[in-house]
């Protein structure tokens, strides 16, 4: 299982890979994965990143990491997409204002404490 979610590049090293299967963030058909868990065609694969849980589906097992063109190849990505209510629109400055002055800093972090 570390390796495939290392080779098909769902996560940056395979030590990180073991951790997050150690740590219960891995799920394979429902069923919490170990590291050791072999992968075949057809199985679903749940894995909590960050903030996130990607859904994908197993279509090819490797155990090289490959380039991301035939590691795209591998897996067939189910993730559902955020609610739009989770996307938060990010406050945006015009071009060579320059730094937000004291009182402009303030008005941002009041804004920011509502939201």
């Amino acid at each position: 299982m570390d390796c495939w979610l290392w080779a098909v590049r769902l996560m940056k090293t395979r030590p990180d890979a073991a951790d997050a299967c150690r740590g219960g963030h891995v799920r394979i058909n429902g069923r919490p994965a170990k590291a050791s868990t072999i992968v075949v065609p057809g199985d679903e694969v749940r894995i909590r990143i960050a903030a996130t849980t990607r859904v994908v589906e197993v279509t090819v097992t490797i155990r090289k990491r490959v380039s991301a063109a035939v590691a795209a190849t591998c897996l067939i990505d189910r993730t559902p997409k955020p609610p739009p209510e989770a996307l938060v629109p990010v406050a945006r400055r015009d071009r060579g204002t320059g730094r937000p002055t004291k009182r402009e800093r303030r008005e941002l972090d009041r804004f920011q404490q509502q939201a």
